[in-house]
């Protein structure tokens, strides 16, 4: 029997009750470190859009990969869910598959968003407060880590992916999308360049592209596409497949 193709729901990122970013707007005498806390909840959807090329595209190819590789009776995970787009992408892509969603952020701001922003979705998707380091992957057959992993510290990353890896069934996948540093320095610095050109064509000021920049140096801490691919060997996937990339932005697939 020929399956009836999958129809995306708009995954909308800007609606009526978004609001505008403007959190680095005006000049701040004293930059902290970037968090996500209810400033930015308040303004992610748009903060995202405008900050992130292509992930609208990702999100969707998100709903794509859950109808091709979500197991009946099997656990999904979106790990730093934010607002919930990954795991309402996912409950979208799962058709009438039985499966869990588990969708944990360690930011009670955003999880507050993510369960208004997700009611046509709630008897799907669970949400919960944690570290996505002490989560036990378990039966899973997905798992999404979008523009997450960026922000741990980077010897902690490899356990977390070992973790993952075991965790997933024969045929499940790991979605990793990641803010990258290119493989040169000056190959880096144009990719820099056309990132912040993106943003100012999106509406950013000078100002707000560097505050922003200068809030995330120490948070936001990127790798070589190189890196993560051996890591991801290393610690058991079977193969790895960048899918999606524009300037310093990255979605990959890994297989165990």
């Amino acid at each position: 029997m020929k399956s009836s193709p999958l129809i995306i729901k708009s995954l909308s990122l800007t609606d009526s009750s978004n609001k505008t970013d403007t959190i680095y707007q005006s000049p701040q005498s004293t930059l902290g470190d970037f968090v996500f806390d209810a400033s930015v909840a308040n303004v992610f959807p748009d903060m995202i859009q405008r900050s992130v090329p292509g992930y609208a595209a990702i999100i969707n190819m998100i709903a794509i990969l859950t109808e091709l590789h979500a197991q009946p009776n099997t656990h999904l995970y979106d790990l730093g869910c934010s607002l919930g787009a990954s795991a309402n992408a996912m409950a979208n892509g799962l058709g009438d598959k039985d499966c869990r969603i588990i969708a944990i952020d360690n930011s009670q701001a955003m999880l507050d968003k993510a369960t208004a922003h997700s009611s046509r979705n709630a008897n799907r998707i669970h949400f919960r407060l944690d570290d996505i380091r002490e989560v036990d992957i378990q039966n899973a057959s997905l798992v999404v880590l979008n523009f997450t992993l960026q922000f741990l510290p980077r010897e902690e990353r490899a356990e977390l992916l070992g973790k993952i890896a075991k965790g997933l069934q024969p045929g499940g996948i790991l979605i990793l999308s990641e803010k990258i540093q290119a493989e040169t320095p000056e190959e880096d610095q144009r990719l820099i360049e056309m990132h912040h050109a993106f943003k100012r064509s999106q509406g950013y000021s000078e100002l707000e592209v560097s505050q922003k920049r200068s809030a995330l140096e120490n948070v936001l801490l990127p790798e070589k596409l190189s890196t993560h691919t051996q890591r991801l060997k290393d610690v058991g996937f079977t193969s790895v497949d960048c899918w999606f990339q524009c300037f310093n932005f990255v979605s990959m697939v890994a297989r165990v």
